[in-house]
């Protein structure tokens, strides 16, 4: 009896590895997709089999030597850097998220869905008067603009929402903005009575326009 019948034999197929100008685009790939630097060992570990990511190394920091960003070595792993004699051109940015006040936020939502929308109605609705500080803020965050003026005794003028607010929330028009069954509905709005002659009470009524919206034009934002 043969003995060697028993043993197993492999029948996996083997290839060649790809060549090495592939073999480099892999590399580049791997590593530009990656948030961290990666060992030649993580690198090979994606690569088909035979392949050497040590070999592709030299060819790849040869190719990146004179441009923007370079391959370079971090601790034991390997990653995309900018140059460094372009770190002058790079520089940090922090973008800050701050929640309207409430005031700003219902006298941005009065204009929206009043407008064209004087700052005497956007008191009527809202019942309290409207800090100049607020609009001007609004206007400054190039989110309202001043409108046309009514052809009515004092020609008051009238705001608007801009293109810039539109953008910012992703409508086309102010008539993509969602009903009030829609905000009801994703609990965003309480059910309100409607007020006279301006259709429905946005907001809380339990106020008087005689009451000032007195906040400072520095709270139109909440602090986080």
């Amino acid at each position: 009896m043969n003995d060697d019948a028993h043993i197993p034999v492999d029948q996996t197929p083997h290839f060649p590895p790809p060549p090495l100008p592939e073999q480099e685009r892999m590399v580049e790939a791997i590593l530009f997709a990656s948030a961290a630097p990666m060992s030649l060992r993580d690198i090979a570990a994606r690569m088909p089999a035979g392949c050497d990511p040590a070999e592709v190394m030299p060819r790849l920091s040869e190719r990146y030597r004179d441009r923007g960003v370079q391959l370079a070595r971090v601790g034991d792993g390997w990653a995309f850097r900018t140059a460094g004699d372009l770190a002058f051109l790079m520089r940090d940015e922090a973008v800050e998220t701050r929640r309207l006040s409430r005031a700003a936020t219902e006298t941005l939502a009065v204009i929206a869905y009043h407008q064209p929308v004087t700052r005497a109605e956007i008191e009527e609705i809202r019942g309290v008067a409207v800090n100049r500080g607020t609009l001007d803020q609004l206007i400054e965050m190039e989110w309202v603009r001043v409108g046309r003026r009514r052809m009515t005794p004092g020609r008051p003028a009238t705001f608007v929402v801009t293109e810039t607010f539109l953008d910012h929330f992703g409508l086309e028009s102010a008539r993509d903005l969602p009903g009030l069954a829609e905000l009801r509905a994703a609990g965003l709005l309480e059910s309100r009575p409607r007020t006279e002659g301006l259709g429905p009470n946005l907001f809380d009524a339990g106020t008087t326009p005689d009451e000032v919206d007195d906040a400072p034009a520095d709270d139109l934002f909440e602090d986080e």
